[in-house]
């Protein structure tokens, strides 16, 4: 008879873990509003980016594909297959499709109406990059992209394991394509990247050193002033109307600018991936997690 009460204590406590409420102490997410599993059945969902009609573009870079979810039908499409194993990717004013195509280890720019790909970073100095992961697209044009290491099974035959870079570092791209440089260099991993909306900010989140890193932008691209954000890495990252910052890895979390978590939103999956906002009001939060992708209503805007 002793057993039954820690039989029913076991299984509050499991109820309670496996329906986690969402942590919310500034009214970002529409009050009531419930995590929605718009799709499963993908492999590894990644790279949400939003275009200018609400759209969101995502990939699923194990079967190489991307896909598109639109906000008024709930459905998702398919968009192009082959997509060079895709991992970020991000919209450019004009309607491109910026891609950080990881098959040889490239960044594309994709036509959204025929699919077709440009390339537009082969290597840098000669040599292969580890494997762009992320980007951001500034406003006044030019765009940043993280190359972390991760070897993937489906380069054997293209490139070796082995790191042809001297580390995992941060890259520009000038608006004009002639230029490309490192802006860090002293990253462990950094994975998720995003900007500000007026430009002068750029986060970086370390998800090797398990931190994010908080920049200011110049005009030539390069960083200066690095400032320590949070005490937090992150896979994927996005910011909203008010300068919240949100970062990925076990559900989303979220930081106010001056980096004090206000929320946190728990997905029943074992690793979420990556967000963005979507919808023509940019108040839909999209979430990539698994082989899953789910939305959430929320108060906050995106920005892009």
């Amino acid at each position: 008879m002793r057993k039954y009460p820690l039989l029913i204590l076991s299984l509050f406590a499991f109820c309670i873990s496996s329906f986690a409420q969402i942590e919310d102490k500034r009214g970002i997410v529409v009050k009531g509003a419930e995590l929605v599993k718009v799709q499963d059945g993908f492999s590894f969902t990644e790279g949400p980016a939003i275009n200018r009609q609400g759209d969101v573009y995502f990939t699923d870079q194990p079967n190489d594909k991307i896909y598109i979810w639109n906000p008024n039908s709930n459905q998702i499409s398919l968009f192009r297959e082959g997509a060079g194993r895709s991992n970020g990717l991000y919209f450019q004013l004009d309607g491109t499709l910026i891609a950080a195509a990881d098959l040889n280890n490239e960044l594309w720019a994709i036509d959204p109406k025929t699919g077709k790909e440009t390339v537009l970073v082969p290597s840098f100095r000669g040599k292969k990059l580890n494997g762009p992961n992320d980007i951001w697209v500034r406003p006044s044009g030019g765009l940043f992209f993280t190359d972390p290491l991760y070897p993937r099974p489906y380069w054997e035959g293209i490139r070796g394991k082995e790191m042809e870079q001297d580390g995992q570092h941060v890259y520009f791209l000038s608006a004009d394509r002639t230029e490309l440089f490192r802006v860090a260099e002293d990253l462990k991993q950094p994975n998720g990247i995003v900007g500000t909306p007026d430009g002068k900010l750029l986060y970086v989140a370390d998800i090797g050193d398990k931190k994010t890193w908080r920049y200011d932008i110049n005009e030539d691209g390069y960083l200066t002033n690095k400032t320590l954000f949070c005490e937090m890495g992150s896979d994927g990252i996005t910011i909203d109307d008010r300068g919240n910052v949100y970062l990925t890895g076990k559900g989303v979390t979220v930081f106010d600018k001056k980096g004090e978590q206000i929320a946190h939103i728990p997905v029943p999956e074992n690793w979420t991936a990556n967000v963005c906002f979507g919808a023509t009001d940019r108040k839909t939060l999209f979430i990539t997690a698994m082989g899953s992708v789910y939305t959430l209503k929320m108060k906050a805007r995106g920005v892009w």
